[in-house]
């Protein structure tokens, strides 16, 4: 341990051993590698992101630690103010700026994303940056930022990577070696605290998977046949049922009523009767969370004891007893407090900091046993429980009602057991038969994908090109982007490519001998008809430039006063020119339809080399902006020898006519 001394120093103060893939990746970054960590949630990888804590501070450096969310920063601030003190550590989450100067500062992705792009001052001597949830770049909204903040990280500073376990580390870990050098891949597959999966049939609770009498999971787990068993006779107990309900409406089937899912108190309480608090059940939105709690309130379900209520009471008057007494009843705080008192609140970005931090301290304590919760709370926020319950397998998106990937199910699952309290954690979904994703098999299918690939969601926005491009140029901005890990798989893709590319070759070989070798008269003739087509494609193409070449030298002659003939589009009729073209390359005269429209128009809108029809006197100074002058102006177009003009367009059109008929 004498060639590692910070390690020796840092594994000293813990309150517990390192694991193996920890002391791994800590030596890795003494030693002055980039690492990248992929563990389970829950199994301890943010100690590696505090080791480059403490190796910055005792370097003298500087460290940045990114989270994806306001909450996990405000929450990772507490826990290394505590450990450090408020003087070496800051916060920066876009609304919030505590002692932002400060040697290690917590902060969102997007905070560092655009210290970068502004080239910060407090960019300088910065040694370590932790990037937390790393595997936060699939996401399609915000993913690009963590590929950015790669990408533009000055090359001495070192980056540690904390991922969700995922399929593609190596390929993951091989790109950011690409990118930033020296990176050593840590992977730990191991759960510290075994994860039992449940589905929950009305009242019952079954084991997902088929186990043995020693609790072990067979080579290759399957479905509980009991799980099945019982949901089948459910099924055939209501297609059996005598019992309709009544409808409104006799033309529409009714629905199968005669099994209903539990109420949220009833899920509770089976839980608690079973020893599985406390629980998290995540609820897709904010306002399902707050209706949870209130459903949970109007039933008499309570699961504190008369000690814990009394303790419950002074950490909400510690922590909410300078809120003024008029706004209590605004922000729902009476009902908020019952839910406390019973053990029982809602969890989400939404809710009142002070509120939020409540439920946060609360439940650590163990004084809370029940949190409805959004997916929010997945991402890395200290909250374990011993059970979380998933009360459907759909979540909306932004777009529409999705099912939830392997990787979700394990991030959301992931929650549950926490090390060292449970000896194991719980897993349950909730059944119902109207829901397909709620099958047993489909659980099946999300719990037993241990893993999931990585993908890249890097898309340039307009904001991130106008930042390349201002920063260094088109020609290093188009270089950046061909760095990105989307580019990397892609890439690294060529070689299936380059293999069916093969394959095809050898099916035209086989082909080609059936028919009588690459010399036979049927491919010869093949050929000569794909020659034919391309050279009919060509003459095409050619004669579309030079239609448009004649369109534009026609606008670019135009002048003053003429009168022409708009013949297609939206535009379509006579126009008066307000002012000539002023690029003869990509001419755009400004004119005035009959219509009362004014702009530009362009080779696309005037087609074929027509002159001009007419002309006519204009006043010195056109406001074609103003609606009386372009009502006015159309009316006179109008009336300047319409006859006439009309009679030069349509002889015009006939002879266009008749010259694309010859």
């Amino acid at each position: 341990m004498t060639e590692l001394p910070e390690l020796a120093r840092f594994a000293a103060e813990l309150p517990f051993p390192l694991d193996d893939f920890q002391r791994r990746a800590c030596a890795a970054l003494e030693g002055g590698h980039g690492v990248l960590v992929c563990a389970p949630t829950g199994a301890g990888k943010t100690v590696v992101g505090e080791f480059a804590v403490h190796l910055a501070l005792a370097g003298g450096g500087k460290c940045f630690y990114t989270t994806p969310l306001k909450a996990l920063s405000n929450q990772k601030h507490t826990d290394l103010t505590l450990r450090y003190g408020k003087d070496r550590i800051g916060l920066l989450t876009g609304d919030l700026s505590v002692n932002a100067d400060a040697p290690v500062v917590v902060m969102t992705t997007e905070v560092l994303r655009n210290m970068l792009y502004a080239d910060s001052t407090a960019l300088q001597g910065l040694s370590h940056v932790v990037m937390d949830e790393v595997h936060f770049l699939a996401d399609r909204m915000r993913g690009p930022v963590w590929e950015e903040v790669i990408l533009h990280l000055p090359d001495e500073v070192r980056l540690v990577s904390l991922s969700a376990t995922v399929s593609n580390a190596e390929e993951f870990g091989g790109w950011i070696q690409t990118v930033r050098g020296d990176t050593t891949v840590v992977v730990d597959e191991h759960r510290p605290v075994p994860l039992w999966q449940h589905v929950l049939v009305g009242k019952r609770l079954f084991d997902l998977f088929d186990y043995r009498s020693d609790g072990s999971a067979k080579d290759k787990p399957h479905v509980n046949p009991e799980l099945l068993r019982h949901i089948a006779h459910r099924r055939e107990a209501d297609r059996m049922s005598d019992w309709q309900p009544r409808r409104r409406n006799p033309g529409r089937p009714a629905r199968p009523r005669f099994y209903r899912p539990p109420a949220r108190p009833d899920v509770i309480a089976s839980l608690d009767s079973a020893g599985l608090l406390p629980a998290i059940t995540f609820v897709f939105s904010r306002a399902g969370c707050d209706a949870a709690v209130q459903q949970c309130l109007r039933s008499p379900l309570k699961l504190t004891t008369e000690q814990e209520r009394a303790q419950i009471a002074e950490v909400i008057e510690h922590r909410c007893g300078d809120l003024a007494d008029d706004d209590l009843a605004v922000l729902g705080y009476y009902e908020w407090r019952e839910g406390l008192l019973r053990g029982i609140a809602a969890h989400h970005a939404g809710m009142l900091p002070a509120f939020r931090h409540t439920v946060e301290e609360l439940f650590t304590a163990g004084l809370i046993r029940a949190v409805f919760a959004t997916e929010t709370l997945a991402l890395g926020i200290n909250m374990p429980a011993r059970t979380v319950v998933l009360e459907k397998l759909v979540k909306f998106n932004g777009e529409q009602h999705v099912p939830l990937t392997p990787g979700e199910y394990t991030q959301l699952t992931g929650r549950a057991g926490r090390r060292g309290i449970d000896i194991e954690g719980h897993a349950v979904v909730l059944w119902h038969p109207s829901d397909s994703t709620a099958e047993p098999s489909e659980i099946a299918g999300l719990a037993s994908t241990r893993t999931f690939p990585l993908r890249s969601s890097f898309a340039p926005s307009y904001n991130m090109t106008i930042n390349l491009v201002h920063q260094l140029g088109p020609e290093q901005a188009h270089q950046l982007l061909e760095q990105s890990f989307a580019q990397y798989q892609a890439d690294r893709s060529v070689v299936g490519l380059v293999r069916g590319i093969e394959r095809g070759k050898t099916m035209l070989d086989e082909i080609a001998a059936e028919l009588g070798g690459h010399e036979a008269p049927v491919l010869e003739y093949a050929r000569l008809r794909a020659r034919i087509s391309e050279l009919e494609r060509s003459q095409a193409r050619a004669s579309r430039l030079h239609r448009r070449q004649a369109a534009s030298d026609a606008l670019a002659a135009l002048k003053r006063g003429d009168i022409i003939n708009i013949n297609h589009g939206r535009r379509g009729g006579l126009a008066v020119v307000l002012e000539s073209a002023r690029d003869t390359d990509d001419p755009r005269p400004l004119v005035l339809t009959e219509h009362r429209w004014a702009g530009r128009i362009s080779s696309a809108d005037y087609s074929g080399a027509t002159p001009p029809v007419g002309s006519m006197t204009l006043p010195k100074r056109v406001e074609h902006r103003q609606p009386r002058v372009r009502r006015d102006l159309a009316s006179a177009l109008r009336s300047v020898s319409r006859p006439t003009i009309r009679s030069k367009v349509r002889a015009r059109e006939l002879v266009a006519a008749a010259t694309l008929r010859c």
